[in-house]
């Protein structure tokens, strides 16, 4: 194996000791010349760094090697992130064990064959292997394997597996599975070196849990992609009822299998291999693996209405820019003892008998001539104000003395107050807006209220940077879905598509995307359509996000985990959430090239159930902060309200359940003060349409037994404006 071929190994030393002195520990030595001597020439040299006992600072490590650029596509060995992450220490049941609990909720598939052949092996050498915790299992393209912090047992645990290392990490790295076991479980024995026989592997191969991990079958060494492919379109083939679905097997008893299209149904996954993520984990998993916001630079117009602002906007001009009248009436001078001006000091009374010397109105074309001692100026609101003027009196506080000889204007008016004081009535310049002063600030939305793009334009400012809104696109996909302008009558399995137009309806209600563009339904036969719609829609829409329906569940047809994984590249950051309704919700990225440039981004693949209620809950709970994440927001979602539920709901003791409601005002029930009301839409099954109308809101029920009684508080995601009840 060539340098640039060998498998990058990575270990990480957990202990308070060796991190307050390097020079104590003796794993890392050990395990070092372990891989040299016993890995037959496999591995390259090992990188190693030395953390606390402290679960933030492993998973950041971990996630540094374990999380590269390249693990979103096949990793050659010798680049991207390391092949192989192991541990040494925190392992026991000390105060301070912590490791287990660290690595456990990165791993997205366990691997218990692992740990089982390393355990049988300790157990051979000391029946204290029993108060060993190890955790193995796949993060993205790595194998991670925690083991001992004694130098002895962490070198004992390794050479236990470590012949049968190498294959795994091929396998977790992106070889075809086909390719790998084209030469049988025989071959496979002799290319690592080990046989059911081996001493140095007996334990390993011929206990129950590690026979399967050799066997050379398909579904063997932690490569199985028994991914979560039901359709679950739903669009009326829901549960036929109210009760949950479940599986009354365990899976423990279910054989493995493959998620390649091509082996047919026999093959198909019986169970989902991802974790079942909380959902404010699937949202942080979902801004882990976002596209940073992209600024751009806009000229300012009412089309920016919906855009973030990216930086702070200064103005180019002072509003006013002069001084100017804010009343009409007539520009006068006033005696001001703290003037600098003579004429200003010494002027007389404005009460009195006036000549009309000028008139100054708004407008751009000139300004009006200065005034002089003893002259007024008439002046329209917002007109500049003459030169010399220092103040502007209310055209109610004066009367016409006399008119011009065609009778047309006034020649004289007679003032009947001296009460008017410097400045009165006079706006001076930059007043309003100082010149360079922040008119808007980083991360503003600019609202349809036309606020922003007034105070913009009156600024001079005719350039505006802003985050570039996101292109989503939206598919449904099933074999059975009907466009909404089918004219003829559904026969057989048909049903109307109306997951597609209510998600284009309320991802444009958002007003967070340049475009939302209509993808169409991808049919489940030919295979390959599904595959083809999400390229077009990268390639020939520019969508930066793809949305589908339907296809993430257990179905043989539920096409859109293994189209990612396999044919496009990608990798699905989670798979299932514990939620009701939307458990199969999935999340993936999609390398994408970047023209003739050869430069690499990513593009970002939804999931959605088929079901229409899931269809809209997830789209509101995962797509929403996502979109407003790349638009430049927080992406904190839907608005928060504590409400008062009316009539009895029940809880799930499983996961939270979302429940679709009407939100409303009404009076308390002390007939005093107003409080926020929800009422539910009625059944919940996640296929009934009819559960969505009217909704403008949904409950969050917390996952309990039990229920929220009549009159009770609960928190409420609004999706929409408040509703009389």
């Amino acid at each position: 194996m060539s340098s640039s071929a060998l498998l990058r190994p990575a270990v990480l030393i957990v202990s308070d000791t060796a991190a307050a002195d390097p020079s104590t520990d003796r794993a890392f030595p050990a395990l070092r010349q372990t891989f040299a001597q016993d890995g037959a020439g496999k591995w390259a040299e090992p990188v190693v760094e030395i953390v606390r006992d402290d679960i933030l600072e492993i998973q950041r490590v971990v996630r540094s090697w374990t999380d590269g650029e390249s693990s979103s596509s096949t990793t050659t060995p010798g680049t991207g992130p390391v092949n192989l992450v192991v541990t040494t220490g925190g392992t026991g049941f000390a105060r301070r064990d912590f490791t287990p609990e660290a690595i456990s909720p990165l791993i997205h598939r366990h691997a218990p064959g692992i740990v089982h052949g390393m355990l049988a092996a300790s157990f051979q050498v000391t029946p204290f292997a029993i108060m060993s915790r190890p955790v193995a299992g796949v993060r993205n393209k790595t194998i991670i394997v925690t083991l001992p912090g004694s130098p002895k047992g962490a070198k004992e645990n390794l050479e236990a597996i470590l012949k049968l290392l190498p294959h795994a990490c091929l396998q977790a790295a992106g070889e075809d599975s086909r390719s790998a076991h084209a030469g049988g479980v025989k071959k496979l024995e002799k290319d690592a070196g080990v046989s059911g026989s081996t001493a140095n592997t007996t334990t390993t191969t011929t206990t129950p849990a590690a026979t399967n991990a050799s066997s050379g079958h398909d579904h063997s060494h932690s490569h199985h992609h028994d991914h979560d492919h039901s359709h679950g379109h739903g669009h009326g083939h829901g549960h036929g009822g109210h009760a949950i679905p479940k599986a009354h097997t365990d899976p423990s008893n279910r054989p493995p299998q493959s998620n390649d299209m091509l082996l047919g149904t026999a093959a198909r996954a019986r169970s989902s291999p991802y974790p079942m993520l909380s959902v404010s984990d699937a949202v942080a998993t979902i801004f882990e693996n976002s596209p940073a916001p992209i600024v751009e630079v806009r000229d300012l117009s009412p089309d920016l209405t919906g855009y973030v602002v990216a930086e702070d906007i200064r103005a180019v001009e002072a509003v006013p820019a002069y001084s100017a009248s804010i009343v009409d009436g007539y520009a006068v001078m006033v005696r001001d003892a703290k003037a600098t001006s003579a004429a200003h000091r010494d002027a007389p009374s404005t009460k009195g008998v006036f000549p009309v010397a000028s008139v100054s109105h708004a407008q751009a074309s000139s300004m009006p001539p200065p005034l002089q001692p003893g002259q007024v100026a008439r002046i329209t609101t917002g007109a500049p104000v003459p030169a010399n003027a220092n103040a502007v009196v209310m055209v109610e506080d004066t009367v016409i003395a006399s008119l011009t000889d065609d009778k047309t204007e006034e020649a004289t008016v007679e003032i009947l107050t001296d009460a008017v004081t410097a400045g009165e009535n006079i706006r001076e310049p930059g007043s309003d807006i100082k010149l360079d002063e922040v008119v808007v600030t980083k991360g503003t939305r600019i609202s349809a209220l036309g606020g922003e793009i007034g105070v913009l334009a009156a600024a001079g400012v005719r350039k505006v940077p802003v985050y570039r809104k996101p292109v989503v696109g939206i598919m449904s996909t099933g074999d059975e879905v009907t466009d909404v302008a089918y004219e003829g009558t559904l026969t057989g399995g048909m049903i109307r598509d109306s997951n597609r137009p209510s998600l284009l309806t309320l991802l444009r209600g958002w007003d967070l995307c340049e475009r939302v563009v209509d993808l169409g339904v991808a049919r489940d036969t030919p295979h390959h359509e599904l595959e083809q719609k999400i390229r077009d829609g990268f390639r020939a829409h520019g969508v930066d996000i793809v949305v589908t329906t339907g296809g993430v569940s257990m179905g043989e047809l539920d096409l859109l985990k293994p189209t990612v994984e396999r044919s496009l590249g990608g990798q699905v950051h989670f798979g299932r959430v514990s939620m009701k309704p939307g458990k199969p919700t999935t999340f993936a990225s999609v390398p994408f090239k970047l023209g003739s440039s050869g430069e690499r981004d990513r593009r970002l693949v939804f999931g959605l159930p088929g079901n229409p209620a899931s269809a809209l809950v997830t789209a509101n709970l995962f797509l929403l902060p996502c979109v407003q994440r790349m638009a430049g927001l927080s992406g904190k979602g839907l608005e928060r309200v504590v409400v008062k539920v009316q009539g009895r709901v029940r809880c799930d003791a499983a996961r939270t359940e979302y429940h679709r409601v009407v939100v409303g005002v009404a009076e308390g029930r002390d007939g005093g003060s107003l409080t926020l009301v929800a009422k539910s839409t009625g059944m919940q099954r996640s296929s009934r349409v009819g559960s969505l109308a009217r909704a403008n809101a949904l409950l969050v029920l917390p996952q309990r037994e039990g229920w929220i009684e009549d009159g009770g508080d609960c928190e409420a995601l609004m999706m929409g404006m408040i509703h009389g009840i």
